[in-house]
């Protein structure tokens, strides 16, 4: 934990959202558009740690895509228009909100899991607490 202390705490909106190693914040957190690496390559920072399961998109299914669609259903609803306008409007809309958010929503819950060291909840097991 000693090379832990040689680090400044740093801000995992600022890290986590341009991608960047939430210890150092100059090497890379992915590898690829959503893969992680394995580690950073220039603190050595095991990414092991990160899990961010579903979270970005969950995050995305609910500001993003919830949205896309009812601009989509506004659009039928008020304009009736040919299935055409839907591929020229709606499905573009609905893929650059839908896709391009995911990659810098999981960057920014892994930095924040290292940020507030998040880890799996444990069960004590010690002696209960008297009451008096």
């Amino acid at each position: 934990m000693a090379y832990e202390a040689n680090w400044p705490p740093l801000s995992p909106y600022k890290t986590g959202v341009h991608g960047k190693c939430p210890r150092c914040g100059q090497g890379h957190l992915f590898d690829g558009f959503l893969k992680m690496r394995p580690s950073c390559e220039v603190c050595g920072l095991d990414y092991s740690f990160a899990d961010p399961a579903d979270g970005p998109a969950f995050f995305v299914i609910c500001f993003a895509c919830v949205p896309a669609v009812a601009l989509a259903v506004w659009i039928e609803v008020t304009f009736q228009p040919p299935f055409w306008v839907h591929l020229l409007v709606s499905l573009p809309f609905l893929l650059l909100t839908c896709i391009l958010p995911l990659r810098p929503l999981k960057g920014w819950l892994v930095a924040s899991q290292y940020f507030y060291k998040a880890e799996q909840g444990k069960l004590d097991r010690g002696v209960p607490p008297t009451r008096s």
